[in-house]
Parts: structure tokens; sequence; C-alpha cells
């Protein structure tokens, strides 16, 4: 919930928004009636291809903070195809939870995270092997859709709540039933499912969740037609995985379901595992490794020679998280306001279009006034792409040469055949002879160049065969050198070799295997739990644990005494870090000297002001000292700008 005053403000800030939109809009129509019939369709086109929604502005502006530039080409889907025979509710041993409870956390997990983070992705929730059935025209004996699919909301929450534990048990049993099974009717059932949108889809992604390797009990006329089902969607787009959950006497995938998985997209790709999963914290893992989206934020072409290209994807391997940016409504209807921008001219008013809007720049104390077209020909280098110069020792790879995270590249067969090959023993020879390569990059059009250093990187895999880090090039963004600076530290007395030994010590006995995974941003954290506590009418949101706070108990017990001897070899007898020190009394000196130190003032004569302009190099000082030369020439200045200063400075001073 938002504060008292916060909600307050909020409430005027949208209210001078509103009236703000109303009078850009008044201000519109008025210059669009005179300006309409002058305007012709070669204008138009250009005057709304230069204009842009701001939101659309602010899309970019995010996905130059993450390093992407990718636009999204359509909505992902995904369906879930969950067995709801009799096997799946028998409980494991010592108490664990049956297959459909953790799969129906499972497709909680994912549903709350869609409407975090991919709103607009649609999901679906589908049961076959069930004694009542629901779906379209209910044409399909015993399958039974949930969830349509759509964009998942706090609704679909409750629902999947309500399936979980023993009296979720119950209502399954009360609402579903178990009843005969044909995967290949659910197959159609969700292929139904698929044709009925007409939106755009980017992927189609379809699991099986079951631990029966025999569905049909040897029924070949229903694995027949099972599999016929599965190659169509197949050859449709949809991704078909499985989920196989434990199984007395082991899952046998060669019986049935190998033939109905699709294959790996890509070497990336595990393709079916054999292994199935039999606890919650597996399943969660595997779902999450396929359901996560692996988009390219770029496509480029790595030379390695004259004639020699490697297509190459960028990824983003780790992105900062944000909250998600706030929605400006209407206050009327409530639906989502969508703003534009215009530029009008200061002295007419009128609506100035593309083509009379130019840029400029103050050189030597003249206005250069450049075109747009000339502006982007100034920032062109080169066209995007990686350019090998060379491969340096890893030794020459310093940690304070990392100046912005960095981003990975992983080879694109289907852009140019034979990339995999040919990326693949490159990365290969990198990691036998610990070299790195030198390039030079350019990841978008009219980006400036920069040095970035290609790091190999092996594939590592965890028991379960799940990818951990895959095989590729680790691009670290190397600085000029401009941006390494000549630091003075300030002088301190040297410790001596029995208290660095002591030191030593103490941090040896506070290592730890440090994983980014293991924690979470706590600020994150409550914000989405209030979020979900609000749209599920909960009394009171979860506890988080904080778990970026420090565990003092177990610090103190590691080190024991070593703290205490640390002190007495570098702090003198009594010393308390927490008393605060007493305050200095200011010795008053005889004479004309007396009184406390002034700050030195800063500023400049006019006869330096008047050199700089001279030659041109009043952009060389600062803020402060343009403004204290303005106080001195009585010059008043209504904006903060450097230029607007040297602009006021220059006029007075030439005049």
């Amino acid at each position: 919930m938002l504060p008292m005053r916060s909600a307050k403000r909020f409430k005027r800030r949208f209210a001078e928004q509103i009236g703000r939109c109303k009078l850009r809009k008044l201000l519109q129509q008025d210059e669009l009636k005179g300006v309409q019939s002058e305007l012709k369709a070669g204008q138009m086109a250009e005057w709304n291809a230069f204009y842009q929604n701001e939101d659309e502005e602010q899309e970019q502006e995010e996905a130059e903070q993450s390093g992407g530039d990718y636009k999204v080409s359509g909505r992902d889907s995904l369906v879930f195809l969950v067995d709801a025979s009799k096997e799946m509710f028998i409980k494991g041993e010592d108490g664990q939870p049956s297959n459909f409870d953790m799969t129906m956390q499972v497709v909680r997990s994912v549903y709350t995270s869609k409407i975090i983070s991919s709103h607009r992705d649609l999901v679906a929730l589908v049961f076959y092997g069930t004694e009542q059935s629901k779906n379209q025209r209910n044409s399909f004996k015993h399958v039974y859709v949930y969830h349509d699919l759509d964009e998942p909301g706090a609704k679909w929450v409750q629902d999947v709540d309500a399936l979980h534990g023993e009296k979720g048990a119950q209502l399954a049993a009360e609402t579903l039933g178990s009843g005969e099974t044909s995967l290949g009717d659910a197959l159609w059932c969700c292929a139904n499912l698929y044709s009925d949108i007409k939106l755009r889809l980017s992927q189609k992604r379809l699991m099986i969740f079951t631990c029966r390797d025999d569905p049909h009990g040897g029924d070949s006329a229903r694995d027949r037609q099972a599999r016929t089902k599965a190659s169509d969607l197949k050859e449709t787009g949809v991704l078909i995985d499985l989920m196989h959950l434990i199984k007395p006497g082991g899952f046998d995938v060669s019986l049935f379901f190998r033939d109905i998985v699709s294959p790996p997209e890509d070497d990336s790709e595990l393709g079916l595992q054999l292994e199935p999963c039999n606890k919650l914290e597996d399943l969660q893992k595997r779902v999450r490794a396929r359901e996560t989206k692996k988009r390219a934020l770029a496509r480029l072409s790595l030379t390695l020679g004259e004639g020699l290209n490697v297509a190459v994807g960028v990824y983003a391997t780790a992105v900062l998280a944000r909250k998600p940016a706030s929605v400006r409504l209407y206050r009327e209807t409530n639906e989502p306001v969508r703003s534009k921008t215009r530029t009008f001219h200061t002295q007419t008013g009128s609506l100035l279009l593309p083509s009379e809007i130019k840029k400029a720049q103050v050189y030597g104390r003249k206005q250069i006034v450049m075109e747009k077209d000339e502006v982007d020909a100034i920032k062109k280098f080169h066209d995007p792409g990686l350019f090998l110069i060379g491969f340096k020792p890893m030794e020459k790879l310093k940690l304070h040469h990392h100046i912005r995270p960095s981003v990975f590249i992983y080879p694109e067969e289907g852009e140019v055949k034979g990339s995999a090959c040919l990326f693949s023993a490159l990365l290969k020879k990198c990691v036998e002879r610990n070299v790195f390569a030198l390039c030079r990059s350019v990841f978008r059009r009219n980006y400036p160049p920069r040095f970035v250093a290609l790091v190999p990187q092996t594939e590592e895999v965890d028991e379960g065969k799940v990818q951990i880090t895959p095989p590729g090039f680790n691009v670290i963004y190397l600085p000029y050198a401009d941006d390494l600076r000549t630091l003075d530290p300030p002088k301190c007395p040297p410790a001596s070799q029995t208290q660095v030994n002591k030191m030593k010590e103490i941090v040896q006995k506070l290592r730890f295997k440090y994983r980014s995974d293991a924690f979470e941003n706590p600020v994150l954290q409550q914000h989405f739990r209030n979020l979900e506590a609000l749209a599920l009418d909960m009394m009171a949101p979860e506890d988080i644990e904080d778990l970026i706070m420090p565990k003092v108990d177990q610090i103190d017990q590691r080190l024991g005494p070593l703290v205490d001897e640390f002190k007495d070899l570098v702090y003198p007898a009594g010393y308390n870090p927490e008393s605060k020190p007493a305050p200095k009394r200011k010795t008053a000196d005889v004479g004309a000297g007396a009184g406390a130190e002034k700050k030195p003032k800063v500023g400049v004569t006019a006869d330096e002001l008047k050199a700089h302009m001279e030659n041109g190099t009043l952009g060389k000082l600062t803020v402060a000292v343009l403004k204290e030369a303005c106080k001195q020439f009585g010059i008043k200045t209504t904006g903060t700008k450097k230029q607007d200063l040297i602009d006021a400075l220059s006029e007075r001073l030439g005049s």
C-alpha cells in the first residue's frame, strides 16, 4: 500500500500530467488546421517516422542499459499438459509431496514469474487422463482445459493454489477425476489452443508432466495416434518437452516418449533428460532452464581475416533486475495512457517538422549547424561487427580493466554455415594456450568502436546434466587510455608483518564460496511480495529473509579470539572505536589572521577570462568557476548548464 502522502503526491502529479496532455492536444489541433494543407505525403511520412512514443523511447533506454538492442518479434507461449491419473497423486517416501503436488507448485512459480517479468506472454494449463471433460465444444473426452491460452493473472494463481496439498488433491478428484488416457486427443486439444490465437507468437512450447512411461498400456493404435499428432505439432513450430517424474521401478523413456519430444534446438540444448525428477528443486530448475528466453541482443559477424567470417549471437548472461516501470493510467477509464512528444517553435508556437530541426555545437565562439544526416555520418566509424586484432596471454588481462558488465557470444549456425565448427576450434585453441582474443567491436550502427577481450569459457554441467555455464566467449570491454586515472592514495603508516599475518588469519577464517544465485535482492523481493499480497487479497505479505545481512553470531564463532588479538596489535590500550572523539578547539592567532579559516575562493580574473575567450578555451573551466565569473560581472543566468554560462560570458565580454 502507498503511504497517504505518496498517494496524494501521485494523484497531484497524475492530474498535472492529464492537464498537460489536454493542453498539448488543443495546441496540436489548432496548429494542424493551419499546417495540414501545406504538408505533402512525403513530409507526413517523415513526420510520423521521426516522432515516436515516449514509451518506445523508454524501452530503448532500458535496452541500452541492459546492453541489448533487439525488438520483441512476438509473444512467448507455454502450455502445461499435466497427467491427472491416480499414480500422480501417490505421496512419496518420508512425507515427500506427490508428483501432482510438485507439478502444481512449479506451475504456480511459472505463473508468478510471468506476471512479474513477462506479463504479455501466454500460458495454459491442460489436464489429460481425467474423468471429466472440458475443452472446445467438448470434442475430446478425458481432456480438461483448466486455463485457456491467455495472459496469466491473480485469479489463475489462486486457482492453482487451490489444487495444492491434501485439500487440493480432494478438489482435483472432485473437479477432474481420473479416467482413461488418450495423449493423442490431449495433443490435438493443445493444437486447437494454438490455432485459436490470432497474435504473433515468437515461441510455442508444450511441457508434459507425467510419471507413466507407457500411458496407453500397450495400446498400439493410441500410441500411433499420439506420435502422429506430436509430429504435426512439431511441424507447426511447437517444441514438446517431457518433464517426467519419479516412478517406482524407474521411468523408461524409450518405451514411448522418445518419439514424442522435440529434438534439441542447438548445441546448447540438452535434449531429452533420461533421469526423472524426484525433488521439487530439480523439477523447478529443469523447467526454468527450458522456459527461460534465449534471445540474442544482436547478431554480428566475427571477422577472423579477409573473407573469413563467423556468425555469432550476443547474449546478456546477467542483467540488473529492476522494479517494473510505473504505468500511467487514464483516471476515468483506468486504461494505460500513451503519450507523444511534439516540438513547437518558442516564438511563433508553430509545430516543427523534422526537416526544420537542426543540431548545433559552438566551436571558437561560432555556432556550427549540422543536419541530422551529418551528425549520423560523424558518429559512424564502421559497420557493426567484431574484428580480430590478435591474441594476448591471460596474464595481460587485469582486474582493473573491468569498466562495464560483459556480454557473451555464441555461434549462429543458421546465419552462416560452418560457424559452429570454426567457433568451436577457436575456443578450444584459446583454452589450450590460455590466451584471449583482442578485437575491435562495433555492436550497433553509429556506435563508437571499443576494444574488447574475448575470454574463452568451457561448458559445465551439474549432476543432473543441466548446463551451468555454456561454452563460448565472454566479451570484456577494455578501457581506453583516457579512461585510466592516476590516483594519489593518502599516505598512511605501513602495517607491520605481525599485523599483516594476523589479518591473513582473519581473512582465511571468513572465506566462503560465493554464488550469485544464493542472494536475492531484498528490496525487489519485498516489492513483489507486497504486489502479490494486494493482487491475491492476502491479509499481509509473506515475510522475506534478508540474505545479504551478515551472520554476526556465525562470524564471531568462526573468528574466536582473533579479533581481540588483532585489536591489541593495532589499537592502543583502552581504545574504543564507538566513542566520539573530543572536538578540537580552534586556536585564535594574534594579529590580522585571527579567526576561522575561510574556504579558498574559486574564481578567475577578467584578464584570464578574456584570454580564455580569445583562445576558445572557456569550455575547459569548471561550472563553479563559470558561475563565479558570472557573479563578478553581474550576469544573470537562468540556466545552470555549462554551455549557457559560456554563451552569457561570451556575449558580455565580446561587447
